[in-house]
């Protein structure tokens, strides 16, 4: 996989935009980081980006591919798609609303394909999210 701000450089070319330093840094509050809420980014960003421009760039960066809204029940989170790490599911704690990553599972993607395919349906990505509660709040439940 390429350096990922070289892969933002690239998509972003291929349709039709350049990298500028604010892209630069809403990029970077997205890097290595979990899941995070759209208010999270604004404030991540805050010192260098204004908060109108960190919403037009995510709205970009989802129309190109480069981040996509994990659905929490009527709420969301963002982070980077599949293109820029591996491809990975989710846990989500209903209580404190954190994130967790689920390590890849080649069983898993195997089945989620072979269900697709015994639809006659061609799969091209997945989000799964498991939703439940984390260790700290089962504990406090």
């Amino acid at each position: 996989m390429a350096e990922p701000l070289e892969q933002l450089k690239n998509t972003l070319k291929q349709h039709g935009q350049s990298l500028t330093k604010a892209r630069q840094v809403i990029f970077a509050a997205l890097v290595d980081k979990e899941p995070q809420t759209m208010r999270e980014v604004v404030a991540g960003c805050a010192e260098q980006v204004d908060r109108a421009s960190v919403y037009r760039t995510i709205a970009l960066f989802e129309r190109i591919g480069v981040v996509q809204r994990l659905q929490i029940g009527w709420k969301y989170k963002l982070e980077l798609s599949d293109a820029f790490h591996h491809h990975h599911h989710h846990l989500t704690c209903l209580k404190c609303g954190r994130t967790f990553p689920l390590p890849a599972d080649e069983q898993l993607e195997k089945r989620l394909k072979a269900l697709a395919g015994s639809r006659n349906f061609i799969m091209r990505g997945h989000q799964l999210e498991i939703q439940g509660l984390c260790q700290t709040c089962h504990k406090t439940s």
